[in-house]
């Protein structure tokens, strides 16, 4: 076993790509692709900070929450979460960031990269209110590229094959499980009462 560490070392194993692999990036959005964000649920978001600590963070909200008021710019809200707050304040020392889209049922997934800003404008965030309530701020993306990425990741996975999915209760709830790594004796909240809270709270 040897450690790889350039490109050339990592070349000898993987062939180049070529053909569409390498032709198929976009430094626009296409009807496709605006197509693929209108149907999308759910997204996960890289940044990373100016040390180069990179985090990857969950978006999720009805089909087409995610806004494309051009060819060249997203617009993600920034619903309730637990305020961490790890990927704005990434963007807010390194606003390079990328995205990938998924669709339920597709395989295939859509990949975005670009340069985000973080907006609070009172006519932007009352473009997303829902429930009656406005997200507390604006994720928008100048994207710089854009392509289709094929369907091999989650075929193999079977992602969306309801025959693999797990039963919840085979693993502890959440309460239980940060409770285990906080060292506390607490078993927390049951999975019900934090599925009650969380619905209270989505907006």
């Amino acid at each position: 076993m040897a450690k790889i560490e350039t490109v050339e070392a990592l070349r000898e194993i993987y062939r180049p790509a070529a053909g569409r692999a390498v032709e198929k990036e976009l430094s626009a959005l296409d009807p496709h692709c605006k197509r693929f964000i209108e149907l999308s649920p759910f997204l996960l978001l890289a940044t990373h900070n100016g040390d180069g600590v990179v985090d990857i963070t969950p978006r999720g909200d009805g089909p087409g929450f995610v806004a494309v008021p051009d060819s060249n710019t997203i617009m993600i809200p920034d619903r309730p979460g637990n305020n961490r707050l790890d990927s704005l304040t990434n963007i807010l020392s390194n606003p390079t960031c990328s995205v990938i889209f998924l669709i339920p049922g597709v395989d295939e997934t859509l990949r975005i990269r670009g340069t985000a800003e973080i907006r609070d404008d009172a006519e932007l965030l009352a473009g997303f209110e829902m429930k009656k309530r406005l997200p507390a701020t604006v994720l928008k993306i100048k994207v710089d590229l854009a392509f289709l990425h094929c369907a091999k990741a989650l075929m193999r996975s079977r992602l969306w094959d309801p025959e693999v999915q797990i039963e919840r209760s085979t693993l502890p709830t959440l309460g239980k499980m940060i409770m285990d790594q906080l060292g506390l004796k607490d078993d927390g909240e049951s999975q019900e009462q934090m599925v009650k809270r969380y619905k209270e709270a989505l907006y």
